[in-house]
């Protein structure tokens, strides 16, 4: 297995990892990515065959990189059928929802205490970046880094264990918005987004929260039990590593 993975688009965490680490962190980054893009169905099986064929590595490459995934709940591991990119019933995006509220609060009380002017302003300048995907109609970027903007807003509290329980509960509502959101697709994330770094930098708790729990009303109030759009077909949402695969094999260094 010789093939080098393409890179991350985006520096993201999980990018970071894949560009650095070893084989599984560069599997892993990808699907994680592909997960808060909603390009990845819920349901979709992951075939550890398919995986190992697009990423050009070996099938306990894959494991080690679906397990990861597991811990997160994102993908469910099942026993003699395979895995599965998980996905939540209607009682299940209930408690997710729920969860992020609380954590959410907590993230922004910390936030407002602990967070530094380039802390703020790398916040601000995704935000730009989020806005430019969507102004494109680069709507897959422009969720990701949504959700990005609130995993880089954990890392401003300066609270490791909530920092992990939101990288979980991020990528799990971006399942649960692929699977249940409505039809309008509109989105203002952007212009939320920047509101609460202002009232973070002004060092206004109460003004911080309120615009924080508003914000997780407007994705909540999006939600239904329709539509579905990401897709189920593993070679076509990894299409851009096969690509570049076929012009020409480089060797992959863990």
């Amino acid at each position: 297995m010789n093939e080098q993975l393409q890179p991350l688009k985006k520096p993201t965490r999980a990018g970071k990892a894949g560009r650095s680490g070893t084989q599984d962190d560069i599997v892993y980054a990808h699907i994680f990515e592909a997960i808060l893009e909603q390009r990845l169905a819920p349901g979709t099986k992951l075939s550890e065959e398919a995986l190992g064929e697009i990423f050009g590595v070996s099938r306990t490459i894959i494991r080690r990189a679906l397990s990861r995934l597991a811990h997160e709940s994102v993908v469910l591991l099942r026993p003699n059928r395979g895995a599965v990119v998980a996905s939540p019933t209607v009682e299940e995006a209930r408690q997710v929802f729920f969860s992020r509220r609380m954590v959410e609060r907590a993230i922004t009380e910390l936030a407002v205490q602990h967070a530094t002017l380039e802390q703020l302003n790398e916040l601000r300048q995704m935000v730009r970046e989020e806005r430019d995907s969507f102004s494109r109609g680069d709507r897959g970027a422009g969720i990701r880094l949504s959700g990005e903007f609130h995993l880089k807003l954990a890392e401003a509290a300066g609270n490791a264990p909530l920092i992990s329980f939101q990288r979980s509960l991020v990528s799990q509502t971006s399942l649960i918005i692929a699977q249940y959101e409505s039809g309008n697709r509109s989105h203002c994330s952007y212009d939320e987004h920047m509101q609460l770094i202002d009232a973070i930098e002004a060092r206004d708790a109460e003004q911080a929260v309120s615009l924080m729990m508003h914000h997780m009303d407007h994705i909540d109030s999006k939600l239904n039990l329709d539509e579905e759009s990401a897709s189920d077909d593993l070679h076509a949402v990894f299409s851009h590593l096969l690509q570049t695969k076929k012009r020409g094999p480089v060797s992959i260094k863990g």
